[in-house]
């Protein structure tokens, strides 16, 4: 395989060229390499990985995490008088609006306002509707008032502040973000770039979509990027390690990898054929041989280190012979087994593993059709419900309410992330109990028991979590690869001049 990509990279080098392209914004911009770009860049709709990375570099929060997945201030101090009231002071250091204006408690109360209103369809509305109301007491001061105790909520305030101004007068965000982030947008000159600039310093970040990983690493060793980073083959990277002028770094992270299902269709609605889909995929051989060792097993959306996390599960071992028998079980005839149609993106790594996930069903039975779509079309069908079985990444997560948002039956799109319509009485319950709990000790042990029971029932197929790969050119330094993919790196990345 290596031999293959020496060769690729071999006769792309020689149809470019060897000098590197000059695209018109100068020579002291630093270009980051990534395989799909962002959808929109209005955070109370961002929802894929790169939305939501882009999305916090150009607003900030009133609440952010520390490296332990506590929440801690951002914008903000916070204070309670008792468990449903929380007072939040915003900080007097606190950067201005892009276009000048001050960011206020006015703009906090009007952007969670507008993500509650049902009328937004912001797909973060279920995660926030314990907020009953939000009293402005001055301009560097708000109180939310809840309906119940929530001891989780100051982790809930992440959502990126916009001007009150401009919701008012519904200007674009989603095309022309306005926030009052460590970065901003210079311009959105097409699906492939979008270029920034850092108001520290004026530093050019361009952020380059180049779906094939085989260009993405012949752009890198050529000077037309960077840095690359996420989503690069293990044959690549082990080509580039031996290669002079490139550094390859990777960091254990928490991306967590799964087989989502329409839980309406006939075929995988049924819970035997996930159990045997799950059986039949040997996700140590991928991990080993495809993955390059850099992901370990999955058992559930959260990673055991995590504090709500399960200690022990890592989802089902390879079990071919289990795998026909449940088949079987649920009325498919020895070597008969259901047809499915498996949707995904069209960046060849992907595809690369679905034909891999692919063959590997096929060996118990299944007749799996691949049908691979450019990225904002496969997932705009993930977000309508247009699919049967489909293979994504969760990021970014940092708190347990992505159970709600994901799995409670009331978190149907839009005013959730239960795409599969998962509706379940034992999870729904579940939730509701670890939600009413004011100890996070306690909350952790019925968050256990509901990732046990997700395994059990199946609304999707835990596969792994990826670690973080992150390659650049020599001469840049500063950018810290963190562990749940973010670009934050962008913020002090440097060039040694």
């Amino acid at each position: 395989m290596a031999r293959h990509v020496w060769r690729c990279l071999a006769g792309l080098l020689l149809c470019l060229g060897l000098g590197a392209c000059d695209n018109g914004d100068g020579r002291d911009t630093i270009r980051l390499g990534i395989a799909a770009g962002p959808v929109t860049l209005d955070p109370r709709f961002a929802t894929d990985a790169a939305s939501h990375r882009i999305s916090r570099l150009l607003y900030r929060g009133l609440v952010d995490f520390d490296a332990s997945n506590r929440p801690v201030p951002e914008l903000a101090d916070w204070s309670q008088s008792d468990p449903r009231t929380y007072r939040f002071e915003l900080h007097d250091t606190r950067r201005p609006f892009h276009h000048g204006h001050r960011l206020t408690a006015a703009d906090v109360a009007a952007t969670y306002r507008s993500v509650l209103d049902p009328k937004t369809g912001s797909p973060h509305r279920g995660s926030l509707t314990v907020i009953e109301s939000i009293e402005v007491i001055d301009s560097d001061t708000l109180v939310f008032h809840l309906s119940k105790p929530d001891p989780l909520f100051p982790g809930r305030l992440t959502l990126g502040i916009l001007p009150a101004e401009k919701i008012d007068s519904g200007h674009a965000f989603g095309q022309r973000p306005l926030g009052s982030g460590p970065l901003r947008l210079v311009r959105w000159p097409s699906e492939e770039r979008v270029v920034l600039e850092r108001r520290a310093d004026e530093q050019r970040i361009e952020i380059v979509t180049v779906k094939d990983p085989i260009v993405r690493v012949l752009k890198l060793m050529r000077g037309e990027i960077d840095l690359a980073q996420g989503d690069l083959p293990q044959e690549l990277l082990t080509w580039m390690q031996d290669r002079e002028g490139v550094e390859v770094v990777t960091k254990r992270g928490s991306i967590f990898s799964y087989l989502g299902f329409n839980l309406r269709d006939p075929v995988v609605g049924e819970p035997l054929v996930r159990e045997a889909i799950a059986y039949a995929i040997d996700r140590d051989a991928i991990i080993e041989h495809v993955l390059g060792g850099a992901a370990r097993p999955a058992g559930g959306l959260l990673p055991a280190d995590h504090w709500a996390g399960h200690p022990t599960l890592d989802g089902y071992a390879h079990d071919p012979a289990r795998a026909r028998a449940l088949l079987e079980q649920a009325g498919y005839a020895a070597g008969d087994g259901p047809a499915i149609v498996y949707k995904t993106s069209n960046n060849p790594a992907r595809i690369r593993l679905a034909t891999i996930i692919q063959h590997q069903l096929k060996e118990v039975g299944f007749d799996v059709e691949i049908r691979s779509y450019d990225w904002g079309t496969f997932y705009a069908d993930i977000k309508s419900g247009q699919f049967q079985m489909y293979s994504l990444s969760w990021v970014g997560l940092k708190l347990p309410d992505i159970y709600r948002y994901v799995f409670h039956s009331e978190s149907l799109p839009p005013a959730g992330a239960n795409r599969g319509h998962y509706d379940n009485p034992i999870a729904d319950a579940l939730i509701e109990e670890a939600e009413s709990l004011d100890e996070l000790d306690d909350q952790a042990l019925v968050y256990q028991a509901l990732a046990a029971h997700l395994h059990a029932t199946l609304p999707y197929v835990p596969l792994w979590y990826e670690d973080n790969l992150l390659a650049k050119r020599p001469g840049i330094r500063d950018y810290e690869l963190p562990p749940d993919g973010n670009y934050d790196g962008l913020i002090t990345v440097k060039r040694e001049q």
